[in-house]
């Protein structure tokens, strides 16, 4: 007997209510393996450390993006656009697997077992791989997630000034921080979207609603994703993930599960995206489907009892919520203060030369809202005619919004204080 399931689900969501699957096809991705391992993938990382209700998943995220899209599909094509069914599938679908390539604990992978690979680099990659499985049906989705299509506003929509994927993540990550200063009114600014000459628009009456959602990104990047306590436990994890790939690297056996120990033995380039590195692009795929936090987290506790002693410190470190002292300034730390500050980690903890490194270290952050590069929003106004939104909005005459914000952090372990 053969079941037939319903696929026009209603799924009742914490920051929308109640949202709709649109689409069979869809519902298929949704249920596909690689989307649902992103349930396990936290949105915000190790944030909760500083607020403990940022536990919702980049899996919320993605079906919180879809419905947003949906919407603003069906307020453009009531101003007269012409979008058609083929369009629109494909539209969302490229909204939905839009972070289907992010690794445990966001950015973490990326800057210490991968090199030169982004989650949007691994996101194309299992686009492709999904688009063999099912016979090309994603074929117009990768176009238009890479902008390589012909109707350039549809790329906008996820990826520019004041896409689904922002109008999403500001909302949701307000919500469950309880954050309130991000909270930005998507449905209004959805329903001010509008197209003209190929670009996406913004009525003219939905200004304060866009000046709104630019000021709310840059005080949710303050708040919430730079938060210095956010920088110093990411920043921990990171160098756990450092300390373990060149323990790896010179031979020694190391606990790992199979899918995070395939990116710590082996080096992985963005030349293995393609067919000219050493292993296969659906080698990467595969394994790298099965990475989700719980990898790094069952690796840490068993690093915090490895007989190399910068593994296990950090990894205890990590598990405890022990964290770095970590201060926050306008211009660099002086290259002898933080020399000294090795000096004194390298004695206080008792680690060999070379790896105070570990536990003392700078870096930079930047925090700005609106992208100079990307294309500008357009306002659209009565007169019919276009302008930028740096004519028109009184904040961008001093350029409140699109300057960047520099700031230097200092880490080191409490007891250097």
């Amino acid at each position: 007997m053969v079941y037939l399931t319903n696929k026009r689900k209603i799924i009742n969501d914490p920051v929308y209510g109640f949202i709709s699957i649109p689409g069979d096809f869809v519902f298929d991705l949704i249920e596909h393996p690689w989307f649902q391992r992103l349930r396990n993938i936290k949105q915000l990382g190790l944030t909760s450390f500083v607020y403990p209700g940022a536990n919702h998943s980049r899996f919320q995220h993605g079906l919180g993006a879809l419905h947003l899209m949906n919407m603003a599909i069906a307020t453009i094509r009531s101003k007269g656009v012409v979008i058609s069914p083929v369009e629109e599938e494909a539209t969302l679908i490229a909204i939905l697997l839009h972070d289907a390539g992010h690794g445990p604990f966001s950015h973490a992978l990326e800057n210490s077992i991968i090199r030169g690979i982004t989650h949007e680099d691994i996101s194309l990659l299992l686009m492709k791989k999904l688009n063999e499985t099912y016979s090309g049906k994603l074929d117009l989705a990768i176009e238009i997630f890479t902008g390589t299509y012909y109707r350039k506003f549809l790329h906008e929509l996820i990826s520019g000034q004041m896409d689904m994927d922002r109008l999403d993540y500001l909302r949701r990550d307000s919500f469950f921080t309880g954050v309130i200063e991000g909270s930005v009114g998507s449905d209004r600014i959805i329903r001010m979207l509008n197209v003209v000459d190929d670009s996406l628009v913004v009525d003219e009456k939905g200004i304060y609603s866009l000046e709104k959602f630019l000021i709310a990104r840059r005080l949710m990047y303050w708040q919430v994703y730079m938060h210095k306590t956010v920088l110093s436990s990411e920043s921990l994890m990171v160098n756990i993930l450092k300390r373990a790939k060149e323990i790896a690297n010179e031979g020694y056996d190391l606990y790992t599960t199979p899918a995070l120990r395939f990116f710590l033995y082996n080096n992985i380039g963005h030349s293995d995206l393609t067919d000219e590195g050493t292993f296969t692009p659906g080698m990467i795929a595969s394994n790298f489907m099965k990475l989700d936090d719980s990898d790094i987290l069952v690796s840490a506790k068993y690093w915090a009892d490895h007989s190399d002693k910068v593994l296990s410190d950090l990894s205890g470190r990590l598990l405890r919520r022990d964290l770095f002292a970590i201060e926050l300034q306008n211009e660099p730390f002086p290259a002898k203060r933080v020399k000294d500050l090795g000096n004194l980690a390298k004695k206080l903890i008792n680690i060999n030369p070379g790896l105070e490194d570990y536990y003392v270290y700078t870096n930079s952050i930047s925090n700005l809202a609106y992208t100079p590069d990307a294309p500008e929003v357009k306002i659209l106004l009565k007169s019919g005619k276009t302008a930028d939104i740096s004519t028109v909005s009184d904040m961008f005459d001093h350029r409140f919004l699109s300057e960047r914000i520099t700031k230097y952090f200092l880490c080191y372990p409490k007891e250097c204080r």
